[in-house]
């Protein structure tokens, strides 16, 4: 009697083979077949963990909330749990566990146990492209990858990868001094993307991609994160480039630092070190609130504002983080990663666009900033910004651009790899300002999602936008982000001062506001000089 199963699966097998061979000319991996009662199809793809389902997106292929670790509280990421079954992945996966101060999300929305989550974008799973893996901003407390959806940016021939982890409390908490199993719990939320990274070495290559081209990016937190992961070396070879948007917020965490706040969240909690393991069980809007009283009594509570961060965030043990970035630069092993970075105009300062303002009044609101330099600022401001308005005075970016500027004269003097560097200027016409994220529905191609920035896309619009996201994706393929529609971009040193001006008519600068940003930092960042100086 025929076995009917054992025909099928050699039947299976010869069809792979054949379909392998078929392959070599576009991509060196073989295709396997589902297995049984898995039918073939263009929208499924094999994982290490088990077979995953897709949709079509907006001309792309997309994969959402796929899992790549298990986590226990406090604990470093766990391999996941392999499925049999195909998983559907049409949806976004849980966010991270976060204050939301308004609807209560549901256990699909936001978990704890599931949130370590990525998602896929591709239009050719048997390609071999450069992966561009997106970090969310949030700061290292909040924040979700749903915000910036990835399949216009797959269709400039890269894959896109965007990422979940854990955050605040759950993701940062030093509890090293509390047992073994706690060693690492400081930077749990960041080994979360180590794993990630990791899955995407394992899988990527069966979702179209090139795991030994790989492009970590991210704005605002999300930035500080692809910082905080070039002086990791437990993610050393697991990308290649390096994106940094808006991201030179500077942590100043030291051990020192979160082993005393770890201490302080166990006694709010009346937690002692012989009954540690409770805290495991602590509801999490109870241990947020403990996180956020103990800041206060310990470490202190950072203000929103503030030139630096610390508290429930990355922390440096000499293991698994060498040292914070941006002071100035990043752990040497990195030294081979190129690097582009950049600010908007505006980031997150007040804009003062919607009231009329002479130059006097603007001078009297910086008296209290500048003090004696507030002729100087004025004078060095008119150099930068020859056409400038007594509103853009108040309303430039203070926060970035000047740490930002002494990381690329660093970065681009001490590494072997090249340093880029951008100032997006482009304005919203809803604020008039170029604020913090605005670039981010360029770098994606998104415009029809940012109606509330920018109602309606012009021609000029749509241009900046292909021609942004094409710079990105040339970078992720080549390390050098010059493409069709910019002008010639050089690589930034010191005496060059080579910045790439993103705005409808996109142009190239040349240390234009050195001097300003010189008394930028000089007074606004008072409150970390007064930090480093203890």
């Amino acid at each position: 009697m025929i076995d009917i199963r054992r025909l099928f699966t050699l039947t299976v097998l010869c069809f792979s083979v054949a379909c392998a061979t078929q392959a070599q000319s576009k991509n060196q991996y073989a295709i396997s077949m589902p297995p049984m009662g898995i039918e073939p199809n263009p929208l499924v793809a094999e994982t290490k963990s088990g077979w995953v389902k897709g949709f079509m997106q907006e001309g792309s292929i997309a994969f959402l909330g796929i899992p790549y670790a298990k986590i226990e509280r406090f604990q470093p990421p766990l391999p996941v749990t392999p499925w049999d079954t195909l998983m559907v992945c049409d949806h976004w996966g849980p966010q991270a566990m976060q204050m939301t101060y308004g609807k209560e999300l549901t256990e699909k929305e936001m978990s704890e146990k599931n949130c370590c989550v990525l998602n896929v974008w591709t239009t050719d799973l048997q390609a071999k492209k450069p992966v561009m893996v997106w970090l969310h901003g949030g700061g290292f407390d909040s924040g979700t990858s749903a915000w910036n959806p990835g399949m216009a940016l797959a269709q400039k021939d890269v894959v896109v990868v965007s990422v979940n982890h854990r955050l605040n409390i759950l993701g940062f908490l030093d509890l090293s001094n509390f047992g073994e199993k706690y060693k690492y719990s400081a930077n749990a939320g960041m080994l979360d993307i180590v794993a990630a990274l990791q899955w995407v070495r394992d899988n990527i290559r069966m979702f179209g991609g090139d795991p030994g081209n790989v492009t970590i990016f991210g704005e605002s937190g999300g930035g500080g994160k692809v910082g905080t992961l070039l002086c990791m070396p437990p993610a050393r070879g697991l990308f290649h480039k390096a994106i940094i948007l808006s991201g030179t917020i500077l942590n100043v965490n030291t051990k020192q630092m979160t082993e005393q706040l770890g201490a302080a969240v166990l006694s709010e909690l009346g937690i002692d070190a012989a009954h540690i393991d409770r805290i495991k069980e602590v509801p999490y809007k109870e241990l947020y609130a403990a996180g956020q009283r103990a800041m206060g009594k310990s470490i202190g509570t950072r203000k929103p504002g503030t030139p630096m961060m610390w508290g429930f965030g990355p922390t440096p043990d000499g293991v698994t983080l060498l040292k914070q970035p941006f002071q100035p630069g990043f752990a040497d092993f990195s030294d081979h990663i190129p690097i582009l970075i950049g600010t908007t105009f505006n980031e997150l300062q007040r804009l003062t666009y919607q009231q009329p303002m002479t130059e006097e009044e603007a001078r009297k609101a910086l008296l209290p900033t500048f003090g004696d330099d507030t002729d100087k600022y004025i004078q060095a401001f008119g150099e930068a910004y020859p056409h400038h308005t007594p509103q853009d005075l108040l309303s430039i970016d203070w926060l970035f651009r000047p740490k930002t500027l002494l990381t690329a004269d660093h970065i681009s003097t001490t590494r072997a790899a090249a340093t880029y560097l951008y100032m997006f200027t482009w304005r919203s016409p809803v604020t008039q300002g170029s604020q913090h994220g605005h670039e981010l529905k360029f770098c994606f191609n998104t415009l029809h999602h940012s109606k509330n920035e920018l109602p309606e896309a012009s021609k000029k619009d749509l241009r900046l936008a292909d021609v942004m996201s094409s710079s990105w994706a040339q970078f992720a393929h080549t390390g050098d982000p010059n493409t069709e529609g910019l002008p010639k971009w050089k690589a930034y040193t010191p005496q060059n001062g080579e910045m790439m001006i993103f705005d409808h008519q996109c142009h190239v600068r040349h240390n234009p506001d050195r001097h300003l940003q010189q008394l930028i930092n000089k007074h606004c960042f008072k409150q970390l000089d007064d930090f480093m100086r203890k």
